[in-house]
């Protein structure tokens, strides 16, 4: 088995230096081992909060995480039709951006 590269990072929890198996990017929140095995939810398939039901649901419930934050938008230039556009993702150099329209034009 590979060992992974850790790399060093601060709680975002307890504010303590900790070492993650992934490179921190800015603004995103990271945990200690800790931290982030008191947030996680317990694994249950009974009684009133179950994780694949109730109101505390894993999949699907009221509780949503990442999807009720506001995405940072990023202002680009469409490769394909030459349009100003925003984009849900910070563009890498080197890599084509499409518009909304382009983007579904290529999926079909």
């Amino acid at each position: 088995m590979e060992d992974r590269e850790m790399h060093k990072a601060v709680c975002s929890d307890c504010k303590q230096e900790c070492e993650v198996p992934f490179k921190p990017t800015e603004g995103k929140p990271v945990k200690c081992q800790e931290c982030f095995k008191k947030g996680k939810p317990q694994r249950s398939f009974g009684g009133n909060n179950r994780s694949f039901g109730g109101n505390n649901r894993g999949f699907g419930g009221n509780n949503r995480g990442f999807s009720d934050r506001p995405r940072e938008m990023h202002k680009a230039t469409c490769s394909d039709c030459g349009k100003s556009c925003e984009v849900p993702f910070k563009p890498t150099a080197g890599k084509p951006v499409r518009c909304r329209d382009c983007f579904q034009s290529s999926k079909n």
